[in-house]
């Protein structure tokens, strides 16, 4: 499990922390099968899977379409068209496209990590100016967010609890 550096400076923080919720939300969808994955357990239809779809979007479009960088972010365009798009699992997607697609976004928001500034300046869908600092941020809270629906709903479907994977026991 990453832990947040207790004196790093403030980008190396930034993306442990971020790590550290990526971590939570990637234990969440272990050992489930398709079915489980994909199950709506609370009124508005959120499944484990929609939710990591969503925040890969998320990492696209903060870390890779905000700051010029390929993406391949769900477009405004089907979201416009169906708000739920970057949510929905439709029934010709996989669950280890959806994973993978996960994974990618997350390989290419570290590489923008990586060679981007803090103080880099990009531009929010919206058009307002952001620097790479507060879609670090932005993202970090998203993940959270979204890593505590994760518990919720995997509880929901098979019982399991905990905010972090739980250490390894020692073996005598």
């Amino acid at each position: 499990m990453t832990l947040v550096p207790y004196t790093a400076g403030e980008k190396p923080s930034l993306v442990a922390s971020l790590q550290r919720h990526r971590e939570v939300v990637l234990w969440k969808l272990e050992d489930l099968d398709d079915e489980q994955l994909r199950r709506p357990v609370v009124g508005s239809g959120t499944t484990l899977l929609g939710t990591a779809k969503h925040l890969a979007s998320v990492e696209y479009r903060w870390f890779c379409s905000a700051f010029g960088r390929p993406s391949d972010e769900i477009p405004a365009e089907a979201v416009a068209e169906d708000p739920q798009a970057h949510w929905r699992i439709h029934p010709w997607e996989t669950t280890e496209g959806v994973l993978a697609y996960y994974e990618r976004a997350r390989t290419a928001a570290d590489e923008a990590l990586r060679e981007l500034k803090v103080s880099e300046r990009g531009t929010a869908p919206d058009g307002a100016v952001v620097t790479l600092r507060w879609a670090l941020l932005h993202v970090i809270e998203e993940t959270a967010r979204h890593a505590g629906h994760l518990d919720v709903l995997r509880e929901l479907v098979d019982g399991r609890t905990g905010d972090h994977r739980p250490a390894p026991s020692a073996v005598s």
